[in-house]
């Protein structure tokens, strides 16, 4: 997918508006023919019908009528996740519940309750009483819940998600910069899961296309200048080997495909390279028409083909055939080198694992059908139905969740031999509690492969593993810095709290013989009082801390006064500070206009105060985002800050919009990491540029060399952005530098 996907300018009167209202649920009909049975029809057109009628007043931001979004989502259900008659039902009708006057007990009459359920699962939660959590969290943990009963839920908001994303050119900017950062952090991921790799990578291109425009656009152009020359390359890579194949009696399709912007980005941020020194920019696909009990035999047959026409890179075989993924993806990748020593990534499938690889769980339906084995994805909803039973926040469970159960996943076995899946990151101590809890909470260590390893040891793929327990151990908390399992996670919380609790018990028994001697009770009203004194979460903090005697009561008396049995704080009043004027020019004052847009350092005497991101600092000329945060104020964010994705998926409501004023009487520190040949007058080269030519102001310099490179670091203050990108440009030009790049670590 390289295109900059264009939302059309909408200019349609009534009667074409009418006309192509029709023409998509034709469209749709035409795609969903080899599905229709008896009464089918009939069905459709009354769900089609219900939905029009529902939304007939309503029109989307482009200005369209909104009856073209549930058949666009249709559209996506059938044609792209192959979905069928049932669940085109429910697209059509899915925003009905939440936005018209159609209820859930309409539904239920006109198509019955499996139908209603699915859209009751589909339908947001209108408001959240809970503090401790979002509306988005909560949204997603309820369509979780639904999942795992019926999991054509998560396929139809998928497809939702998917044409909300290619429809947002007429939304605000602060909306797009929300949606697509929930759909990277959370939707995306899920497509993968569910193995809809187009999707997923569609909506992977279309976010950064709003979080990181520049580098998305740059991109974009770079891939469509060089379209030619390597569309051309492919070519003369497939016809050698598509022969080859077809005379050793396979019967066999070979296409290229083009990598997607995002995992092109992906690279180059990983690998610190340039675009034309991503290698694998070529990627081919090897579809073999096999029957179902010859498909290994013939895969690995294609691969000893072309292996020995082409050099394999030996630590890029992935083997996907004898193990397959836990969303049931099956193939063998692997990295060859083709002709102008250019790299070229070879997946080798059969179409029915490629229709699993496009289609995901719905074409996974199909190949099941009358097997009674519990699929890889049976056990995944199993998992996650223990972990929504568990008591935690909903922005907890869905942090857990993305780590838990979107993650790549790696495959171990026990010492019998038998296998368990676990994500990537996973350590020891997770492999023990998904054993058994009890093992995990007695966990003192492990054998990897027969070697002794600690309980934080990060496993891998194909390691075999046995734990080693005692009954002296027992949970501590240092534990959840480095587990990354729910099931982990959750039952070290369960066992802290219940230590927590004996603990908290002595702090509770000192609280009371101190109010006691002061004279006070031991009320709800002063325990809440103390709680809040102290800052502490909860009552049963206050009496843990006391116990481990981080709380001093002997202040007690000195702070509060007793009135009746009542603990009292006596009021204090405070004199203003005197006003300090700052040598340097504020950094913390930009003005608000109207509708909430934050112009930094504007000129009108409406101040609010506000701060600079440290993960990500941004500069004039960034594209930024103000986030509210409990107790900072307003903090400013790049849009593509490493944490921007998970505070505007978690907190979208905090979100303001920002843009920047010109304004070059203020400095921003920076920092640039220059990478070189290691020559003598190099540093002197690079700062008679910086400070001497550009007069820009460098704050620190930092090197290193090894082995004939060096590696500097220079913190410096600039304007703008526009300002570091003339320096950026001036920088690689000079001998020797081999690349110049800017990073977001904390610059303090």
């Amino acid at each position: 997918m390289e295109t900059d996907v264009k939302a059309p300018k909408y200019s349609l009167n009534e009667e074409e508006e009418k006309k192509e209202i029709v023409r998509q649920y034709r469209a749709l009909l035409k795609s969903l023919k080899p599905k229709l049975k008896t009464g089918h029809r009939e069905l459709l057109r009354l769900a089609f019908e219900m939905a029009a009628d529902a939304h007939k007043t309503m029109r989307r931001k482009s200005g369209e009528p909104y009856i073209l979004h549930p058949l666009a989502v249709a559209r996506i259900c059938v044609e792209e996740i192959g979905l069928g008659v049932r669940s085109t039902i429910c697209a059509l009708l899915h925003d009905t519940v939440e936005d018209t006057d159609l209820t859930l007990e309409d539904i239920e009459r006109a198509f019955g309750s499996e139908i209603a359920r699915i859209i009751d699962g589909l339908t947001k939660i209108a408001n959240v009483v809970d503090n401790n959590t979002t509306q988005q969290a909560e949204n997603f943990k309820k369509i979780l819940v639904t999942l795992t009963d019926d999991p054509r839920v998560i396929l139809i908001k998928l497809a939702d998600r998917l044409h909300n994303m290619r429809t947002l050119d007429s939304m605000k900017r602060e909306k797009q910069l929300k949606v697509s950062s929930e759909t990277v952090y959370v939707y995306a991921p899920l497509a993968h899961r569910m193995g809809l790799y187009n999707i997923k990578t569609e909506m992977e291109d279309l976010a950064m296309k709003y979080l990181e425009p520049d580098i998305y656009r740059e991109i974009a152009r770079k891939l469509a200048e060089t379209r030619r020359e390597r569309t051309r390359y492919i070519n003369d890579f497939i016809r050698p080997v598509k022969e080859k194949l077809e005379r050793a009696g396979l019967n066999v399709e070979v296409y290229g495909r083009p990598k997607s912007i995002h995992s092109i980005w992906n690279k180059m941020k990983k690998k610190g390279v340039a675009f034309e020194e991503v290698y694998d920019l070529f990627a081919i696909r090897v579809i073999l028409d096999t029957p179902h009990d010859h498909e290994k035999e013939d895969c690995w047959k294609a691969y000893s083909l072309i292996t020995d026409m082409y050099t394999p890179s030996p630590e890029r075989l992935r083997d996907w055939l004898s193990n397959p993924k836990a969303n049931g993806y099956e193939a063998l990748h692997t990295t060859v080198m083709g002709s102008q020593g250019k790299w070229v990534e070879v997946q080798i499938r059969t179409k029915r694992m490629n229709e699993i690889a496009e289609k995901g769980l719905a074409a996974h339906w199909k190949y099941k059908e009358g097997t009674n084995d519990e699929s890889r994805f049976d056990k995944w909803f199993t998992q996650i139905r223990e972990a929504l039973a568990q008591d935690v926040s909903s922005i907890d469970f869905l942090q857990d969740f993305k780590t838990s159960f979107l993650a790549e996943e790696i495959y171990v076995y026990t010492p019998k031999g038998d296998v368990k899946m676990l994500p990537v990151g996973a350590t020891a101590l997770d492999f023990a509690f998904s054993v058994h809890s009890a093992v995990g909470s007695k966990c003192i260590g492990a054998k990897v492969n027969h070697k002794l390893v600690p309980i934080s040891h990060k496993l891998r793929s194909g390691d075999q593993i046995e734990i080693i327990t005692s009954n002296k151990q027992k949970p501590h908390e240092d534990w959840l810095n480095f587990v990354v399992t729910t099931k982990a996670k959750s039952k070290i919380k369960d066992a802290l709290k219940e230590e927590k609790r004996k603990v908290a018990a002595d702090g509770k028994y000192v609280l009371q013989r101190k109010l006691e001697s002061m004279g006070a009770s031991v009320s709800q009203a002063n325990i809440e009082e103390l709680t809040s004194f102290y800052k502490m979460a909860s009552p049963l903090d206050l009496y843990y801390q006391i116990a481990v005697k981080n709380i001093d009561l002997k202040e007690l008396k000195e702070e509060f006064q007793v009135l009746g049995d009542k603990l009292v704080l006596p009021k204090v009043v405070k004199l203003p500070e005197p006003e300090i004027k700052a040598p340097e020019p504020d950094n913390s004052r930009p003005a608000l206009k109207k509708e909430s847009e934050l112009i930094i350092f504007g000129e009108t005497s409406d101040k609010i105060v506000y701060t600079l991101a440290n993960c990500c600092k941004p500069i004039p000329g960034d594209d930024v985002f103000g986030f509210v945060s409990t107790g900072k104020g307003l903090i400013i964010h790049r849009t593509n800050c490493p944490n921007a994705a998970r505070l505007m998926s978690n907190f979208g409501h905090r979100v303001v919009k920002t843009k920047w004023a010109k304004n070059k009487e203020i400095s921003f520190l920076t920092g640039l990491k220059i990478v070189g040949l290691d020559d003598v007058g190099v540093i002197h080269k690079i700062t008679n540029l910086v400070s001497g030519e550009l007069k820009v102001n460098i704050a620190a310099l930092t090197v290193e060399a090894k082995e004939g490179l060096f590696e500097g670091n220079i913190k410096l203050f600039v304007h703008d952005k526009e300002e570091l990108d003339v320096l950026v440009d001036r920088l690689k030009r000079l001998p020797g530098i081999e690349a110049v790049e800017r990073y977001d670590t904390e610059l303090n």
